[in-house]
């Protein structure tokens, strides 16, 4: 899917505030790992991301210093 976690950053930092499995489609992504990756960016530790929704799938990034929120 990806050649490199920077790779898997730089596709991250690129998505919306909030997004959704749809969001984060590309080629060589089914809906499973569309659905996979929403989960693995809200829990991995390197990503500052929470989900919010379970229907439809839908992540939030987390506010940064100095941002306010939805």
């Amino acid at each position: 899917m990806f050649e490199s976690f920077e790779e898997l950053r730089r596709f991250y930092d690129r998505l919306p505030r909030t997004f959704t499995a749809e969001d984060v489609g590309r080629p060589g992504l089914t809906g499973g790992r569309r659905h996979m990756l929403v989960h693995h960016f809200a829990e991995h530790p390197a990503f500052d991301c929470e989900l919010a929704r379970r229907q439809p799938l839908t992540a939030r990034k987390r506010a940064r210093d100095g941002e306010t929120g939805d």
